[in-house]
């Protein structure tokens, strides 16, 4: 290093280096305080341009946001941002990658699991699994593409839990009971009409148009989705590409959407049709509970409502798989549980087969 002391006490560093091309650079700064923050300028310097595991944890996330934001939905790049920011940053920052040992996960692990959410809650078991997870990513990307050695994420044991424990849904039964309280408000009462009887996402639900139904063949395409993202209405391709798929719906809900539609002659083929948000349906869902006394569930839940409603009706879990857009059939299977009748049923109709072959 070449750090020399100036007559007026302060330090300037000089140096030839390569950045991450392999071209040579000159660099040269003064004014530092001290031969030792000269020389810790030089090092993040070299590290950080020519992307060697010196660099600190905070200096390869830019790298890591470069590498891996442009291959990410819009919204599932700021979920990841968030959650660098808030749960990892603050632990790792500051250390340099080269250093991070096993240990040092475990310790991270172990604080994360004695945080709380702001209402004094632990967080779920699901939520701690996704951030172990990313930070699994970072360092297996570090390993797999810039040299870190060792990958300290290898040994290291995972926390929490890969799918939620309990898996809420509604009986036909409760959803007709539910139902009755929205019809009140023709919008709300579509709006949950159609989430729970084709089983789409939320955002599915709140990017479709006119344009989306054809009536005539009682079908609804699903090609987009809606997420609010830093104040902002975005209309963005669905969560995965099985997503995009073609709806058969039934057909009294091919009337009540004609029926609402006929009442909305303002709506163009391309405006969305339910331009609310999943606050306001969350808002009306808890009203609904409320004048009924069915059980809450989450929004989310009605997707697993009709799912849960097909395993029920003997529908295979590969036709199930298409229609909710799932990427494999194990998704769906995770479904089966809801109905421990099932069980019983298959022994009884066993006994009863049997009985009849004599």
């Amino acid at each position: 290093m070449s750090v020399k002391e100036m007559p007026n006490g302060t330090f300037t560093v000089q140096f030839r280096c390569k950045d991450a091309e392999g071209n040579d650079v000159h660099k040269f700064r003064r004014g530092f305080a001290s031969r030792k923050e000269a020389e810790e300028w030089e090092r993040d310097y070299k590290a950080t341009r020519g992307q060697t595991m010196a660099m600190h944890f905070s200096d390869f996330m830019k790298i890591y946001e470069e590498d891996m934001r442009p291959r990410l939905r819009e919204t599932t790049w700021e979920t990841k941002s968030h959650m660098i920011k808030t749960k990892i940053l603050p632990f790792f920052g500051r250390m340099r990658m080269e250093d991070v040992r096993s240990i040092d996960i475990v310790r991270w692990q172990n604080k994360l699991m004695d945080m709380k959410r702001p209402n004094g809650e632990p967080y779920s078991p699901t939520y701690l699994r996704t951030i172990n997870n990313q930070v699994t990513a970072i360092f297996n990307h570090a390993a797999r593409y810039y040299g870190l050695h060792p990958n300290p994420a290898v040994k290291t044991m995972k926390i929490g839990a890969k799918e939620a424990g309990e898996m809420s849904f509604w009986t036909k039964d409760e959803y007709l009971r539910f139902s009755e309280a929205m019809m009140d408000k023709p919008r709300s009462f579509l709006a949950f009409e159609i989430l729970y009887w084709t089983g789409v996402r939320v955002g599915e639900l709140l990017a479709l148009t006119p344009g989306s139904f054809n009536l005539e063949r009682l079908e609804m395409r699903i090609s987009s989705s809606y997420q609010r993202l830093n104040g902002q209405d975005l209309i963005t391709d669905p969560k995965t590409p099985k997503s995009v798929r073609t709806i058969k719906i039934p057909g009294f809900l091919k009337d009540e959407v004609e029926e609402y539609l006929a009442c909305r002659p303002d709506l163009e083929g391309d405006d969305r049709i339910f331009s609310m948000t999943k606050h306001y349906l969350a808002h009306e869902m808890k009203r609904g509970c409320a004048e009924t006394g069915v059980k809450r569930i989450r929004i989310h839940d009605l997707r697993h409502s009709h799912v849960s409603l097909l395993i029920d009706m003997g529908f295979s879990a590969l036709a199930i798989a298409e229609r909710m857009g799932h990427e494999a059939t194990d998704i769906t299977f995770r479904y089966a549980h809801l109905f421990p009748n099932v069980q019983e049923n298959m022994a009884a109709a066993l006994d009863e087969s049997k009985g009849g072959a004599f």
